[in-house]
């Protein structure tokens, strides 16, 4: 087992930039999200909780599920700290086996890129989702600049519809909202959010 990266730099994480970017991504999660009349949601890879945090009051329950212990400390200091009533935290990796758990909605913020078998962790997040329940991708789009051992550079909007599709979603709207500066590996770069149904 290697070292968990996130581990170490838990305490430090929640940097300026990326609550900036955190509050980008939060507030396009919103817009998808606002006429969810969903009881449950599952952010998984939440860190910190930056932004399932964010819309704890769109929902009536969040499950921050992260494979890092220390970032779950964070958030779980966060939810007494603002006094979150319906957020609880699961340490977890679904890549390692996923816990019997049911939500209406799964969010997977920046994560899918850390994963090595995309399609494997999609399926285990589509059988996570109640029937209809909705699957929110946020991720980069394909970089070419961007070349690291451990990290995806980015996905192409087609070849993750068809992922997502093999998998069994459906209704999968895929759309670019973001171009920033230094944002992914230190190198310009856009997001994308993905939105798709069971």
């Amino acid at each position: 087992m290697e070292d968990n990266v996130f581990e170490q730099i838990a305490k430090r994480y929640d940097t300026e930039e990326r609550i900036e970017l955190a509050k980008i991504i939060v507030k396009e999660v919103r817009t998808e999200l606002q006429n969810s009349k969903s009881s449950s949601l599952i952010d998984y890879g939440s860190g910190t909780g930056l932004i399932g945090l964010e819309l704890s009051d769109l929902v009536d329950s969040i499950l921050l599920v992260d494979s890092s212990k220390q970032m779950l400390e964070v958030a779980k200091a966060k939810i007494s700290q603002k006094e979150i009533t319906n957020s609880k935290v699961l340490y977890s990796d679904f890549t390692q086996g996923t816990p019997d758990l049911k939500a209406d909605i799964v969010l997977m913020s920046l994560v899918l890129l850390h994963i090595p078998d995309t399609k494997k962790i999609l399926q285990e997040l589509f059988n996570v989702l109640n029937d209809e329940g909705k699957l929110v991708v946020i991720d980069f789009d394909k970089n070419h600049k961007i070349n690291h051992p451990k990290v995806h550079n980015g996905f192409s909007h087609k070849e993750l519809k068809k992922t997502l599709s093999e998998v069994g979603f459906k209704s999968i709207k895929i759309t670019t909202f973001y171009h920033g500066n230094h944002i992914f590996m230190n190198q310009d770069a856009s997001m994308f959010i993905s939105s798709s149904i069971k």
